[in-house]
């Protein structure tokens, strides 16, 4: 790109980091996406393992909780949950699980 640039002459303005970042990053998340689903796709046939993951925010002092599916081809993020302030205690954890449970079938769950 920058040798295209050049080879304009003078009169041309390169794009910004900022100009290019957001089209890139868009295409970059949609190709995610469009990954996910056909993993997802997969699942009928593979079946997943659910996962989470807990982590606490020290700068804005929050905890979250994240979900993940595994297979023994792939693993990703599923969604994360804010439970700041929430009681941690198994009956919550169960709560939780049985949400995540619901959103990605449980015929798919090993």
């Amino acid at each position: 790109m920058v040798n295209a640039i050049q080879r304009a002459g003078p009169g041309v303005k390169p794009s910004t980091t900022y100009e290019l970042s957001e089209p890139i990053l868009d295409e970059e998340v949609e190709e995610v996406r469009k990954w996910i689903e056909e993993y997802k796709h997969g699942w009928p046939r593979i079946c997943i393992t659910l996962m989470s993951d807990g982590w606490l925010n020290k700068v804005c002092k929050k905890e979250f909780v994240n979900f993940l599916a595994y297979s023994p081809k792939y693993r990703a993020f599923l969604s994360s949950k804010d439970v700041s302030g929430m009681k941690n205690d198994a009956n919550f954890f169960i709560r939780l699980y049985d949400q995540m449970v619901e959103e990605v079938r449980d015929k798919h769950i090993v």
